[in-house]
């Protein structure tokens, strides 16, 4: 039975909806949302929002979308949150979805057709993007066009598509995924460090002042320090230690106050979790200080191996506590001193007093 057009926008737009995460424009009220709006808001990442505020401002000053811009570095760090920061500078709507959600080169159509002029489609975790999808994506980036295959076999034939002008801002945790050719693409490849203890202080402060809740200087500081250089933890924490302020305390998070709740919290005072000293435990304890594959170590604590590589390690060797070597990964003797445990000649362990 034929489809008439209503049932097929219809089904077009059924389709968009299952793809988009959600669509945001630049008039959105975002009251209550500890997200930043505006580049002004955003804290931290000074290199690049600098150079992000001469690329907005000479794209709006030509009347042109931004460059196509892609994001990397450890989850948590705000990735998400400057895409929408870019377009609201930019004054155009936010269309959200992720590398797996779109499975065919029909989807990707859909998202781009459906796109207005200079308009913004976030791809989170790019890298895990269709290869099939990912060759279709290539003329749209360079041309603003898509070509689409009709039929199959000796009667198959082109067509191209026309597409409205569009950035494309890529996000992944796995920059080394990524190929070449869609690499290549991107006007802008820039990455997200971690952030500094001052610098998360002032996104607690910030976050505080937003959710309403009083705290003292000291207290952001504790925070921030044991929120392993990462924003989106910061946050997490606040808001768990906003719980024990006003259930154990009288509402003030004040040092003491974040440091006993975060003592119930596992969250020791450099931001080492359970899951953390588990992983150097089972090294240290276990295979001698390693070197210890990471499969192996994964079945030993029983964490995936993409997670402990991903989330764990990273903080990990930012501290020195952690060396990856062709042969696996060992610990230092920083790690060694913070779980106070030294190694004698013979490989066994004992107590540091």
């Amino acid at each position: 039975m034929p489809i008439d057009f209503d049932d097929r926008e219809e089904i077009q737009e059924e389709q968009e909806e299952r793809l988009l995460a959600r669509t945001l424009t630049s008039a959105d009220d975002n009251e209550g949302s500890l997200r930043p709006r505006v580049l002004a808001e955003y804290i931290g990442q000074e290199k690049l929002k600098d150079n992000l505020n001469i690329f907005i401002e000479a794209a709006k000053k030509r009347r042109e979308p931004l460059d196509h811009v892609l994001l990397y570095g450890p989850p948590g760090l705000g990735k998400t949150t400057l895409a929408g920061v870019i377009a609201n500078e930019m004054g155009v709507n936010i269309r959200i979805t992720s590398g797996p959600a779109i499975e065919k080169a029909g989807d990707l159509a859909a998202l781009l057709t459906n796109l207005d002029d200079m308009d913004i489609l976030f791809v989170d975790e790019i890298h895990r993007l269709n290869r099939s999808v990912e060759e279709v994506l290539y003329p749209a980036m360079e041309d603003c066009a898509l070509d689409i295959i009709l039929g199959k076999g000796p009667a198959a034939r082109s067509i191209r598509v026309d597409l409205r002008r569009f950035t494309l801002i890529g996000a992944t945790t796995r920059a080394g995924q990524i190929t070449a050719p869609l690499r290549d693409r991107f006007g802008m490849v820039t990455r997200l460090d971690l952030y500094t203890t001052e610098e998360l202080a002032k996104i607690v402060t910030r976050s505080a002042g937003i959710l309403k809740v009083e705290i003292q200087p000291d207290g952001a500081r504790e925070i921030a320090a044991r929120s392993r250089g990462t924003p989106r933890i910061a946050n997490r924490i606040l808001k768990r230690v906003r719980d024990y302020a006003q259930v154990r305390a009288d509402g003030v998070i004040t040092r003491e106050v974040a440091d006993e709740s975060l003592k119930r919290l596992d969250i020791d005072g450099i931001g080492l979790d359970a899951v953390d000293r588990r992983m150097l435990e089972a090294i240290v304890y276990n295979f001698g200080g390693g070197p210890v594959g990471l499969e192996t170590l994964a079945a030993n604590i029983g964490e995936e191996s993409v997670t402990i590589e991903d989330v764990y390690e990273p903080y990990l060797m930012q501290l020195g506590f952690l060396a990856r070597t062709p042969r696996g990964r060992c610990v230092t003797d920083k790690a060694y001193k913070h779980l106070g445990v030294k190694p004698i000649d013979n490989g066994q362990l004992t107590m540091d007093n």
